[in-house]
């Protein structure tokens, strides 16, 4: 006879407590790459802000789960991209050009969630622009074998978004206490 296994209430529980905290978590993802706040040059969005914080909430694991399941909301044809429907939907937005910053999201993410921030504010600084350097190395590899190396790459993919970036670096840095405090405390109720 085989053994029928099932689930017992605790393991449920955390089951749930993991569906709703990825759900909610693309939810805030989608609804950051929405939001766009008057900036110069160009626009800002805190998506990136959003990026590592759930590296640095949810740890490394669960923060790469969680942009890897909002690339497939989007690959469905979700519009939880910036620029979606506007732009394109589906798989075919993720190979156009901000498919590279797309899948640097889910290195960035997890390498948040990989670093020690429990460090001075300065230092914590430099350890986010590690953290999202690979969004601006996945995202400018991408543009130039779409466009080809030989076009202006920084001037398009990475200089409009630096201000923007320092300024989100900072704040990120101001609550990263606050989201290691946060850490532990769902570490122990999932």
């Amino acid at each position: 006879m085989i053994e029928q296994k099932t689930f017992d209430k605790k393991t449920l529980n955390k089951t749930i407590n993991y569906v709703l905290l990825i759900f909610f978590s693309t939810c805030l993802l989608a609804i950051s790459s929405k939001i766009k706040i008057p900036f110069y040059p160009v626009p800002m969005t805190m998506q990136t802000f959003v990026v590592l914080s759930i590296g640095i909430l949810f740890g490394p694991r669960l923060g790469a789960i969680v942009l890897v399941t909002y690339l497939m909301e989007g690959a469905m044809g979700i519009p939880v991209f910036a620029g979606t429907p506007e732009k394109g939907m589906g798989f075919s937005y993720i190979v156009g050009p901000t498919g590279g910053y797309l899948i640097g999201y889910v290195i960035s993410s997890f390498l948040a969630g990989k670093i020690n921030f429990n460090k001075k504010f300065i230092t914590r600084i430099s350890l986010l622009i590690v953290a999202i350097s690979p969004i601006y190395i996945f995202g400018l590899a991408w543009l130039g074998i779409l466009f080809g190396f030989d076009k202006p790459l920084l001037s398009w993919g990475l200089n409009p978004f630096i201000l923007a970036e320092v300024l989100k670096l900072l704040l990120l840095a101001i609550f990263i206490p606050k989201f290691l405090s946060f850490r532990k405390k769902i570490s122990n109720k999932i």
